[in-house]
This record gives structure tokens, sequence and C-alpha cells, in this order.
């Protein structure tokens, strides 16, 4: 029973770290994606926030600056895809498939540029990561023998060890989901992703919801990059986030395009990955390639199985033309 406890403790605090980058991508996504702007670009968004955020973190040594700065640059990229999505009224698809070969592809020239060449960042000190506010409140117990014991490790491993960007996220959601649905930007927002003809007869600037949208989520990824690479590690790698936007995309598919249904969605898919990697540290005889499969291929079979039919936006993916009858 205490070696339940323990390890359970230990679980929940993996895959809440994991889940965080997830969250922030994903309200990235809930957001953009209800203004009617499909944004399948935040692979390459969040990548590129991962890598920013590992360099200025490394750079400056103050990890909030760094946390900035990755909103900031996933916030630039999203740029790209409301001039191409939105003014030029391209393909949405297209455009966020070009936005994940431009993300990857950047960073790597990125961090040549800034690390002599190197493919990766040099790693940030511990005491520049993201801050863990919480992380003394309980103290350790390393030989433990009774449930108390376990149960004090059990909420230090699962709550009060977490870095600040985990409990922020959480945050973030409720933000998300009171401007979507008790503020008059978060109407707006839902009655261009809707019906943007009837939102521009009421005197709604179309455009401007969609670009403040598509930035925000932009931003959002950026948030989600360094996350990964400021928190749940300490620098960027070519191998960083790979997959991670696109989990995070499924999940907001799978959360029905709501954020408080993308953040139980991120806290499976984020389960996932910390059941792997705590089964990867044990001497359960388990493939690390299975292991490592895990986290997608159950966002395969929730895809598959649980979705079911979209009920996204209705003028989701669809462009919109002012002057169009």
């Amino acid at each position: 029973m205490i070696s339940i406890i323990n390890n359970l403790g230990i679980i929940i605090g993996i895959s809440l770290m994991y889940s965080a980058p997830l969250i922030y991508t994903a309200l990235g996504g809930v957001i953009s994606e209800n203004a009617g702007v499909v944004n399948i670009g935040l692979e390459g968004m969040m990548t590129i926030g991962a890598l920013i955020g590992a360099t200025v973190g490394y750079y400056s040594g103050n990890p909030w600056l760094a946390f900035l700065a990755a909103g900031m640059a996933g916030g630039l990229m999203a740029v790209l895809h409301g001039i191409a999505s939105i003014t030029f009224t391209a393909d949405q698809i297209v455009s966020g498939i070009a936005l994940n070969f431009i993300g990857p592809g950047l960073a790597l020239f990125l961090s040549r540029l800034f690390f002599e060449g190197a493919t990766m960042t040099k790693p940030i000190p511990l005491d520049n990561k993201m801050p863990q506010p919480f992380k003394n409140i309980l103290p350790e117990i390393t030989q433990v023998e009774t449930i108390k014991d376990a149960m004090i490790n059990f909420f230090r491993n699962a709550i009060f060890n977490q870095y600040v960007t985990v409990f922020m996220a959480f945050i973030l959601v409720f933000i998300v989901w009171f401007i979507l649905y008790k503020t008059k930007l978060g109407l707006r927002i839902r009655s261009v992703g809707e019906h943007p003809r009837a939102a521009d007869t009421l005197g709604i600037n179309v455009y401007r919801i969609k670009y403040i949208a598509v930035i925000l989520s932009g931003v959002f990824a950026g948030f989600g990059g360094a996350a990964m690479s400021i928190a749940v590690v300490a620098n960027y790698r070519a191998t960083l986030i790979s997959g991670q936007g696109f989990i995070a995309l499924a999940a907001m598919i799978f959360g029905k395009w709501k954020p408080q249904g993308a953040m139980w969605a991120c806290l499976l898919f984020g389960a996932a990955q910390g059941i792997a990697i705590y089964l990867g540290g044990t001497t359960v005889k388990v493939p690390s390639t299975l292991l490592a499969m895990t986290p997608y291929v159950i966002t395969l079979l929730a895809l598959i199985f649980v979705v079911g039919e979209g009920n996204g936006p209705k003028a989701n993916g669809l462009p919109y033309e002012k002057n169009q009858g």
C-alpha cells in the first residue's frame, strides 16, 4: 500500500509536468479555431518557442524573460500564418504545414548561430530554470515506513515539486474560459468563428479578431515550447518537441474546442507520457521504443474512437473575404 501511494505520487507528478506544455499549446489552438482559423502550425510555433526560451534563458539567466521571449517568438510565427491565411486567404492547412517545416529548420539554424555550430543549446543552470515555488513546503522522507510518510511524499511529488509553469497552465485554462464565455471579446471571437458574415454586419472587425486569436495561439504555443525547454528539461535539442504540438492539436479536438475539454485531454496525454517515463525507470521489462510510442498511440486511439464527429466552429477553416457575397 505504501509503495503504491509513493509510486502514484511520482506518476502524477511527472504527468502534470508533461501536461503543462500541452495545455499552453492546446489553449492556443482553442482560441485560434474558435475564431475560425485552423492552426496546425502549433508544432512549428512550439519548436521556435522552445529554442528561443532556452537561448534567452541561457544568456540572460532570467527564466521569466526567457518565457516571455518564447511567447513573442511564437507570436511572430503566428503573424506569418495570419498574413497567409487571413489577409491573403491562403489554404490554412497548407500555411500551417509550412510553419511546421519552417519552425524546426529555423530553430536548427538559430541554434547553430547562437551556440557555435551546435544543434542543441547549452544547458541552463538549475537555478536559472523556472522556479518551483512550493518545493520546500513538505520535507522529503527517504525512509517511508508509515502511510502518513507515504502521503507526505505523495503530495510532495504530485503537487509541491511542480514548476511554476504547471500552476500557470491551469490558471490560464480558467482565464481563457472566462474570456471566451464571459467577455465581449470572447463573444466576438466565437461569433467570427461561427458566422463571420453576420458578425461583420454587426460591426465586428472580423480580420482584427482573427489576427488577435491567431497571434495569441502563437504566443501560447511559444509558452508551451518554453515550458518544455526551461522547466521540464534545461535546454533545447532537435527532438525535444517532436510531436508535442500535434498531440496538443489532438487534445484541442478531443476537448471539443473548449479550454476545459482541452485541459482534460492534455492531462490524459500527459498521463500517458508520465506512465511511459515512470516505467522506463523501473525494472519492468517493456521495450523503450514501445514506451516512447505510448502517448502517440493513445492520441490516435482517442481521435479514432472517442472524438466522433467533429463539432467545431462552423466557419472554422473557411477563408473570409469581406466583399464577397
